[in-house]
């Protein structure tokens, strides 16, 4: 039985033990790279983003259908010889395939690898039951042996190396293995394993697609066992959640289109097999198979009506989600998850095990939006986890005080302004003249001392704005600055830079002076109500209609701006009147200067310096800009230089790195060590929080890599 922590304590015990296990790391962290790189290479000519919004949609108009597509399935499969049953919960589901078993007079069952069997702990009650139950998918009757979860939906024992396994095929088999050859060690499984698909009385399987217009089922593997484990032994049930029903063939092809793409890198995978109807079996008393198919709600028929969360159940676990998360590739899931893993596992398993599973894990969300991206039917994965842990909290009845206090701070602009102006004060002994803190008390310096910390402004840049604001007689264009709290109070010289670069340009800059932080940290806290009027706040503030475009200089505020405010507001009563022209005028400052002003390089001086760019998430996937900031950093006369991973994640997460910084550290690492490797002399994002988290991290190892935000570097060598 899997145990996942209850409490935040014990989780994070639990991630300080993957973190150190540094084969898991290194094993993630190549795959990570590996996948991402074969994904793209099989998706092209593709037209991602169009077919991911067809299996949507299809998936979507088959949720409110479920028990009729339930019933046609019904009709059809046991019109070809099949029974077909229905359990409420996970409970019944397991007593259901036991009593197959008792009925048929079973002694030893042979499966093959089912995320829905591990969601019921099928195995524990059979055994539990006297029957003798072998995996024979390889990564499951790996994780069997060792009496332990899978870490990943597809690769269930990507977390151990061969030589692991081979230890353990030394224990079962008695005899020494050669562990170097991996080759050795999978005919080691198949010698093992031959015996025991003659022997077997049951096979069980899970599926893919139940196809409701023919009762036929679907099923996607990678090894040859499924077939064996559907077609040898007498007795054949597969335990299939409700969600995986599907109207029809042809809505299977388009999935299988994605599903193997997206979840090993393959454009098809070694076995796609159709099961339909019970055949010949000379085995039989009756000469003829006897097969079962056990359809599973446990949750799911009431996901399917939930306005919010029902599109959870257009999974079609192809782990993904996992494959390009960069918490998941630091711990393991075994420790980002419960049964189900990855993003998708942090939703499902409030659902399906309940708030005391998913209370700790839920949190362990950095927001990059990496999942949401990936996912081939198109879940919003990031917003329905954010969903979740509001569930969790309000089933619990309990509010964190940091929710509490972050909730009062940022329903008040002026007590918030004030906290941060005095800040500068009480950070100043800490810095000890110096422009960071490089040493942090000593109660946070061993978890929250992987990077430096830069000091609030002793100016922020409001009250610098009187002195500085433009006069253009006949602007081109009017727009309206925001930039969010860390250009504002942190770092005044990003909007200063700003100015500078846009003084010949015709542009007239306007700082309201009304707002206030965009209201992400409350979002992501799940303070949805606080989120709602921070917002309303902001849209006071800033009128949209004074302006041809609301700049921001910081990719979270960006995309939390454009992206999150309709949806905030999205089931209100009442929708502010302004909203829809508010988000619509947002932009990034590379997308304003390359795609509005048509900037060149003739208005800029140049220079050899040699420039690294990393990709902030909540620009290049929150806001789907990606070349225009390395167009700029060429237009602006420097040498751009590519980095590995530019678009991956820096490990700063706004709170995240203050509540998981054990992992924050990990991530961060890894990007310097990238772009330690590329040869630059700067490196320059288009987010203040990628500027604190990049150069407080190369600030602490001594590196020699300047860390500026672009508009600096553009203010440098601007003519």
């Amino acid at each position: 039985m899997i145990k996942t922590a209850q409490d935040i304590k014990s989780y994070k015990k639990q991630l300080k033990e993957a973190l150190s296990d540094q084969f898991l790391r290194t094993a993630l962290d190549n795959f990570n790279c590996a996948y991402r790189e074969n994904r793209s290479a099989v998706y092209e000519g593709i037209d991602f983003e169009g077919i991911k919004k067809e299996i949507a949609a299809e998936k979507d108009a088959a949720l409110p259908r479920l028990m009729e597509l339930f019933e046609a399935f019904k009709t059809h499969a046991e019109a070809a010889g099949v029974k077909v049953h229905a359990a409420k919960d996970a409970k019944q589901a397991n007593e259901i395939v036991a009593s197959i078993a008792k009925e048929n007079n079973v002694k030893k069952i042979i499966k093959s690898k089912s995320m829905t069997a591990e969601e019921t702990f099928l195995n524990d009650h059979l055994e539990n039951k006297g029957y003798f139950v072998t995996e024979t998918d390889l990564g499951e009757w790996i994780i069997q042996l060792r009496k332990e979860g899978p870490s990943h939906m597809v690769m269930p024992a990507i977390h151990l190396s061969r030589y692991q396994v081979g230890d353990l095929f030394e224990t079962v088999t008695r005899k020494q293995q050669d562990s170097k050859n991996i080759d050795k060690l999978v005919k080691v499984a198949r010698k093992e394993l031959r015996p025991v698909y003659l022997e077997a009385d049951m096979g069980i399987s899970g599926a893919n697609f139940a196809i409701a217009e023919s009762g036929a089922l679907g099923l996607v593997t990678n090894e040859g066992n499924m077939r064996l484990v559907t077609t040898l032994p007498r007795v054949h049930v597969a335990l299939v959640g409700y969600d995986k029903l599907i109207p029809d063939l042809k809505t299977m092809l388009r999935i299988l289109k994605v599903l193997p793409r997206n979840a090993t890198g393959q454009a098809i995978t070694s076995y796609v097999t159709w099961i339909k109807g019970t055949v010949e079996c000379g085995s039989s008393i009756t000469n003829r198979k006897e097969m079962h198919i056990v359809f599973l709600d446990n949750g799911r028929l009431a996901l399917a009506k939930d306005p919010v969360f029902s599109e959870a159940l257009r999974c079609i676990r192809c782990g993904a989600c996992a494959n390009v998360c960069p918490v998941y590739s630091k711990v393991g899931g075994h420790k980002y998850g419960h049964v189900y893993i990855g993003a998708i596992g942090l939703i499902l398993t409030l659902f399906y095990h309940g708030k005391e599973n998913d209370r700790a894990i839920v949190r362990n969300c950095i927001n990059c939006q990496a999942c949401k991206e990936i996912c081939p039917v198109d879940i919003d994965l990031p917003h329905l986890i954010k969903k979740t842990y509001r569930a969790v909290l309000d089933q619990d009845g309990k509010t964190p005080a940091k929710n509490v206090l972050l909730s009062k701070v940022l329903k008040n602009r002026k007590l918030f302004h004030f906290i941060l102006r005095n800040a500068y004060l009480a950070q100043k002994p800490l810095a000890k003249k110096k422009a960071m803190i490089r040493h942090l008390p000593h109660f946070f310096e061993k978890e929250h001392g992987f990077r430096s910390l830069p000091l609030i402004a002793k100016t922020p840049f409001r009250d610098q704005w009187e002195t500085m604001r433009p006069q253009v007689v006949q602007p081109k264009y009017t727009i309206a600055l925001f930039a969010g709290c860390a250009a504002d109070f942190i770092y005044p010289e990003q909007s200063s830079a700003l100015i500078k670069v846009l003084q010949k340009y015709d542009v007239q800059v306007e700082f309201p002076m009304d707002q206030t932080c965009c209201g992400l940290p409350v979002l992501m806290a799940a303070e949805e109500e606080t989120a709602k009027e921070v917002a309303l706040q902001n849209l006071k503030a800033v009128m949209s209609e004074k302006y041809d475009y609301i700049l921001t200089l910081c990719a979270s505020c960006g995309s939390h701006l454009k992206h999150n405010y309709p949806k905030i507001f999205k089931d209100a009563s009442l929708t502010p009147e302004n909203l829809k022209a508010f988000s619509d005028k947002i932009i990034d400052f590379s997308s304003f200067v390359v795609n509005v002003l048509k900037a060149s390089s003739k208005d800029f001086n140049v220079t050899v310096e040699k420039v690294a760019y990393h990709s902030p998430c909540h620009l290049c996937r929150g806001m789907q800009v990606t070349n225009e900031p390395r167009k700029l950093i060429e237009i602006a006369g420097y040498q751009y230089v590519p980095s590995k991973d530019e678009d991956v994640c820096c490990g700063f997460g706004g709170s995240y790195s203050v509540d998981f910084p054990e992992i924050s550290a990990e991530i961060l690492k890894k990007k310097l060590d990238d772009v330690q490797a590329a040869d630059a002399r700067i490196l320059v994002s288009d987010c203040p929080g990628c500027v604190l988290q990049l150069g407080g991290g190369m600030d602490k190892r001594g590196g020699e890599i300047q860390v500026k935000h672009i508009t600096e570097l553009l203010a440098e060598t601007k003519i």
